[in-house]
């Protein structure tokens, strides 16, 4: 029987009153005195508490028993054993007593198990045996009183306390055994934390030096802190618009540019491009390190250098490893960092490998970025490393680190030599940065700032101009240091170390690499020795002084070496390819652009035959940019063959200066080194100095600071093309700087300036006022305002694309305006307010309202390009305005016709779109009648289908011939004129037709 049916055989107020019987009266509190409190202190027939008997107990047991048996229905066991069940039950629950448990215990026991520990305990056995029945019975019935037993002990006043105690000390126990598991096992996230507290100010401090070349002379400190060294350069974004401008055309949206370290600010991708010395690598530690020092990002500097040498490219766990890092991390931590979109992943020197493993590195950096999305990503490269849009597919943004401009030289300037503690030749070398053209251009970066600022402190303020010279006094300067305290063994001589290093550069450039494993250098170095009679000790020796000394050749990492930039890499080798007559080896690489650098050194050392063997081959291959480039090596040629000289200069001179926009963009696809050989604007004519600029604009998405040096030539130009080509290029370039170096400069007469963006705005308020003004975009008026100081200067403004417009009314500060132009604003109403400015012309197409039209009276030109609204021109247009030019767009009087246009007596020149074929003889007449009309342009679709025409003609020949164009299909054309015309005349229009001339 179950418990549930047995309690259905029961007198509930039976159990009720036996149970409250079997224990003592509890007090309140917890219970936490008499610790633990037993089962056998609370039950009331056991120990001094006693008020109740085993005989009391076999009678309540007796009495269940009973009830079960005498209730409505079967029997639940047979009746003689009644007695034997009864003393059964009585015993059970006298066994309450014997166990060892408090009443929470017994609680989270539950009734079925309290009741199995009830009829087990102590091995206790039936003293007479039971039927089958009757042991069920027993058993249901134990579980029953059970139930009612914890339902006792839930209500006692201590129960809940004491549950509270017990569970404290239950929690207390777990917390304790979890901290000691967490002690014993950390969790991988406690790990992750612990290591990057070690890490992130490793790297920081690995990264916090730099040296500036030429600066670790005499005196001067070996490296900068990186705070005080950095100079915060800009990177200009890549412009998506086609590659062509047209002179007035509309350029797209500016190209951003932005300060190179914030270059991934929101987890970007990016693809940074910059010339040797331009400081790709320091903007790397520089974002390295910030980010160490903000902890928001991990980084991992990884230089491709470095990897490919190690073989396969690493998987995350084994970046660290790869660049030599000595602090091991916890299994899987930088999985979980790249997971985590928590990394910064900065792999720098895409141009410093081979050309067939920049494939491996985008397949490897395609998995990575498949595999772990969500991080930031920076990889550098020299700009012609790879074609544009390399890593287009992988959402990689493309900016070019911009040279350094005049302010940050001179920031640098000042820091050189704030640093080198030589204040005295500060302002002297900024002089001549100002002033002598040839030092100015070499100063693009900070490599070479380096360099000029260690050369004018060396030479006392003199200064070389070729940058072959400035080369060779760099190597003089860098090569004869000595540094003697530093107690190194034998010393090599500057015509002994250049002759080590050229060779080691000459296998470098051979490679397609910019470094070597220290076993290869050690073998080119002992090659070398037998013919260097100053060299003493042996190749290794001999290699660890060229690393110690020379101040060209570092050991990066363990096991490598490399020179300290690529351009003595370059310079070097060309100078070892000249002196082994290998220069045919150069020029079979001269397709390659990574080699123009060493064709155009080694064209300097060369001697006078070898110079021009070298530019004939080049000029042999007949393409633009090896054309150029034997043009631009001519500038290192002092010595040379009067007629290679001028084969080359003439085989130029077809491609420089260009003559027309085609040649222009034809030019612009050789690449930067164009800048370089554009002439003028003394010796060109008008057509070629507007190619000079065409091409100089084009460049300047690839080189802006040096195509600003082209066009800032050419800023007080006559010639109306090359104003419009400068206005109309400014988008391409930094909105304030051009403004400054270009706008601000021009003779202005018929120029519009657009301006697009809130940086070009901001520009447009510190120049000198524009007459002429197109503001194209969302703009909000006031916002217009504020970049115009002075509106009552403006005559003519053009407002287009912008939704922002709505009422006209607010440009009444305009108040000397006499052209307004508005298109596409579709929100824009008010038209009617404008009728208290002197305007004499109004364009507008795509508005929200022409209605106000007919307010304008000072209007003498009126051009509508949007369907005017009635049955007549009169009830939109001004009848009271002197109108002398009219433009109805295609589509305009679809309802109107030209209907009221005879009103406007003083019209020259009537304009229409294309027609609609409602127009009837009454409109042609209501022409004919405008007495003054002279032109007339009709906007008439090709038509070759028509083979008959007839026509009243007012107007001269040549407005004839706009119908000879359109209708070439014609076979019969009768003209009724009483224009002194000659059938000839018609005929010559009309080749194919019959042709009849009636005069009238």
């Amino acid at each position: 029987m179950e418990p549930v049916v047995l309690g259905g055989k029961l007198v509930s107020g039976l159990i009720g009153p036996l149970v409250r019987k079997l224990f003592v009266q509890d007090g309140p509190g917890a219970g936490l005195v008499d610790r633990p409190v037993r089962l056998s202190a609370l039950v009331s027939f056991r120990g001094e508490k006693r008020t109740l008997g085993e005989k009391e107990v076999h009678r309540l047991a007796e009495r269940i028993v009973s009830q079960a048996v005498e209730s409505p229905g079967e029997p639940p066991f047979p009746a003689d054993e009644q007695t034997a069940v009864a003393d059964a039950l009585a015993r059970r629950l006298l066994a309450l007593g014997d166990l060892e448990m408090d009443d929470v215990q017994a609680v989270r026991l539950g009734a079925a198990e309290l009741a199995r520990r009830l009829r087990h305990h102590l091995g206790y056995v039936n003293p007479q045996p039971l039927s089958a029945d009757a042991r069920h019975f027993l058993d249901s019935a134990t579980e029953w009183a059970c139930l009612h037993i914890l339902e006792f002990f839930t209500r006692r006043s201590t129960f809940v306390a004491r549950t509270l105690v017990e569970q404290s000390r239950a929690q207390a126990e777990l917390i304790a055994k979890v901290d000691e598991l967490i002690a014993r096992t950390p969790r991988p996230d406690a790990r992750d934390a612990a290591f990057e507290r070690r890490y992130l100010p490793y790297l920081a401090d690995r990264h916090d030096h730099i040296t500036i070349y030429g600066i670790d002379l005499r005196d001067s400190p070996d490296r900068w802190p990186l705070e005080v060294a950095y100079l915060s350069l800009e990177a200009t974004a890549e412009d998506e618009r086609p590659s062509g401008l047209e002179p007035h055309g509309h350029p797209p949206a500016t190209p951003g540019r932005l300060p190179a370290e914030e270059a991934l600010a929101g987890g970007s991708r990016v693809l940074l491009r910059g010339d040797a010395g331009s400081g790709k690598t320091t903007l790397v530690q520089w974002l390295a390190v910030t980010a160490a020092r903000d902890a928001g990002r991990i980084p991992y500097v990884l230089p491709l250098r470095t990897l490919i040498r190690t073989g396969p490219l690493p998987a995350p766990d084994g970046f660290l490893a790869a660049v030599g890092c000595p602090l091991t991390p916890p299994q899987g931590w930088a999985e979980r960092v790249l997971a985590a979109g928590r990394g910064l992943i900065l792999v720098d020197g895409l141009d410093e490998i081979p050309a067939a493993d920049r494939h491996r590195t985008r397949d490897w950096l395609r998995s990575l970025l498949a595999a772990y999305p969500g991080n930031a990503v920076l990889l550098t490269s020299r700009p012609t490393a790879v074609r544009p849009d390399w890593l287009a597919d992988e959402g990689f943004r493309e900016l070019t680190l911009a040279p350094m401009r005049r302010a940050e030289v001179a920031t640098f300037v000042h820091r050189w030599h704030e640093a080198a503690r030589a204040p005295e030749y500060e302002q002297p070398l900024l002089d001549s940065l100002r002033t002598k053209r040839d030092l100015a251009r070499l100063a693009t970066n900070p490599l070479m700032c380096g360099l000029i600022c260690a050369l004018h402190r060396e030479r006392r303020g003199y200064l070389p101009t070729g940058r072959k010279e400035l080369y060779d006094a760099a190597l003089t300067m860098l090569l004869a240091r000595r540094d003697r305290e530093r107690g190194m063994g034998a010393e090599l001589g500057e015509e002994a170390q250049l002759e080590l290093l050229q060779r080691l550069a000459y296998a470098l450039v051979l490679s397609g690499r910019t470094e070597m494993d220290l076993d290869t250098a050690e073998g080119i170095v002992e090659r070398c020795l037998p013919t260097i009679a100053s060299a003493s000790g042996d190749a290794t020796a001999v290699l660890r002084a060229l690393l110690l000394r020379s101040g060209l050749l570092r050991q990066p990492a363990e096991g490598v070496v490399d020179f300290v930039h690529r351009t003595f890499q370059d310079y070097l080798g060309a100078r070892y390819a000249v002196e082994e007559g290998h220069l045919d080896v150069l020029v079979s690489h001269a397709d390659d652009t990574q080699w123009e650098d060493v064709i155009r050194m080694a064209v300097a050392h060369a001697r006078p035959r070898e110079r021009a063997s070298v530019l004939r081959q080049l000029l042999a291959r007949d393409t633009p940019r090896l054309t150029l480039l034997a043009l631009a090596c001519l500038e290192h040629a002092t010595a040379l063959d009067p007629g290679v000289r001028a084969e080359a200069e003439q085989r130029a001179g077809t491609l420089i200066p260009p003559r027309t926009t085609e040649d222009a963009h034809a030019l612009a696809e050789a690449g930067p080194l164009v800048l370089e050989l554009l002439p003028g604007p003394e010796g060109l004519t008008a057509e070629e100095a507007h190619g000079v600029t065409v091409t100089a604009s084009l460049l300047g998405e690839e080189e802006p600071e040096g195509a600003l040096t082209v066009l800032r030539r050419f800023r007080n130009h006559p010639d109306l093309k090359v104003r419009r080509q400068l206005v109309g290029t400014w988008s391409r370039f930094d909105a304030g700087v051009y403004a400054t170096e270009i706008l601000d400069h021009l003779d202005r007469t018929v120029l519009i300036l657009t301006c697009e963006s809130a940086e070009q705005r901001a520009a447009v308020a510190r120049m000198r006022p524009w007459q002429r003004l197109h503001f194209r975009g969302r703009h909000r008026i006031e916002d217009i305002l504020a970049a115009v100081p002075a509106p009552e200067a403006v005559a003519a403004l053009t407002l287009s694309a912008n939704p922002e417009l709505t009422d006209l009314g607010t440009l009444t500060p305009f108040r000397s305006l006499r052209a307004l132009s508005v298109h596409n604003c579709p929100a824009a109403g008010g038209v009617d307010r404008l009728a208290d400015l002197p305007l004499s012309r109004f364009d507008c197409s795509n508005i929200a309202d022409p209605n106000g039209l007919r307010t304008l009276r000072s209007l003498t030109r009126l051009s509508v390009n949007q369907r005017l609204p009635g049955t007549d021109l009169r009830q939109t247009l001004p009848v009271d305005a002197p109108l002398e030019f009219l433009h109805l767009g295609e589509h305009i009087i679809e309802s109107t016709r030209l209907r009221g246009l005879e009103h406007w007596t003083d019209l020259r020149t009537l304009s229409l779109g294309l027609l609609p074929a409602s127009l009837t003889s009454d409109d042609w007449r209501r022409v004919t009648g405008l007495s003054e009309l002279a032109p007339l342009h009709l906007d008439i679709p090709v038509l070759p289908g028509i083979r008959e025409l007839r026509v009243y003609w007012t107007l001269g020949a040549e407005h004839l011939s706009v119908l000879a164009s359109r209708l070439p299909g014609l076979r019969s054309v009768r003209v009724l004129t009483h224009l002194d015309f000659t059938l000839s005349h018609v005929e010559a229009l009309f080749p194919h037709a019959q042709v009849t001339l009636i005069q009238s």
